[in-house]
């Protein structure tokens, strides 16, 4: 099928009536890409000459072992609990970010995050925002690092910290078990389970009892967060039986 080279209707009549129509108006689906409507270039600064010579630092350091993001959202890390509740608690974390996150390699987890603070940390107004920054990390438990920018690092101090910090990481993943729930029952007829519900170690929500479909588990048991997936968090069927588990 040819396409026409005539001009539209509404440039017919605006030639007319000597007057120009509007570029924006008419253009069809093949000029979206220009300058009126899509006013975008790949900057050439996404991280700073400081930035960059930390992320070749870090790199060399963590090689496969760990997996390093650069300039990640708050919102993209964390979630919110309860956020019929907690309403505003999402636009703060939304427009910030962290320098550096560092996940495992092969599930992406995030382990801990890294701040590279420059002078412009010292003004007042960035000291409030990066102690916000560091309670939000606190409440989530993922461990938040910060380092003073350097012209040169000392990688055996920088990897001190690393080491505490993934330490640290595994230390909050310890399952931690709350108060029953009344209203999350067991299913009835297994084996090992209680009547009552655990809280989630990562939202402190009651967990539901679920039973695994896949890999060698299949059938049996287990807690799972109601927050899934944004939450993975896991508990055996049987956590309240064997809380030492």
């Amino acid at each position: 099928m040819k396409t026409s080279s005539k001009p539209g209707c509404l440039a017919s009549i605006m030639n007319l009536l000597g007057g120009k129509p509007d570029p924006v108006s008419i253009h069809s689906d093949a000029d979206e890409t220009d300058v009126e409507t899509f006013p975008y270039r790949v900057r050439d600064d996404f991280l700073s000459p400081a930035e960059q010579s930390f992320y070749q630092v870090i790199k060399s350091m963590m090689g496969e072992h760990l997996t390093i993001c650069s300039k990640v959202s708050l919102a993209d890390i964390f979630f919110v609990v309860r956020p019929n509740e907690n309403r505003g608690a999402f636009n703060r974390i939304n427009r910030k970010h962290v320098d550096f996150l560092i996940c495992d390699p092969k599930t992406m987890r995030p382990r801990f995050a890294i701040e590279l603070d420059d002078s412009s940390h010292q003004r007042s107004d960035r000291e409030i925002r990066d102690e916000f920054v560091d309670n939000v990390f606190e409440a989530a438990g993922l461990p938040l690092i910060h380092v003073p920018v350097r012209s040169a690092y000392n990688t055996s101090e920088l990897g001190v910290l690393f080491k505490q910090a993934l330490q640290q990481n595994s230390e909050n993943g310890k399952p931690i078990v709350s108060s029953p729930a009344p209203d999350q029952p067991a299913q009835p007829g297994q084996q090992g389970v209680s009547n009552r519900a655990p809280f989630c170690p990562k939202c402190g929500q009651p967990m539901v009892l679920r039973t695994a479909k896949n890999s060698d588990k299949a059938g049996q048991p287990f807690y799972g967060c109601v927050n899934y997936p944004k939450c993975r968090e896991i508990l055996p069927a049987n956590i309240l039986n064997n809380p030492t588990q």
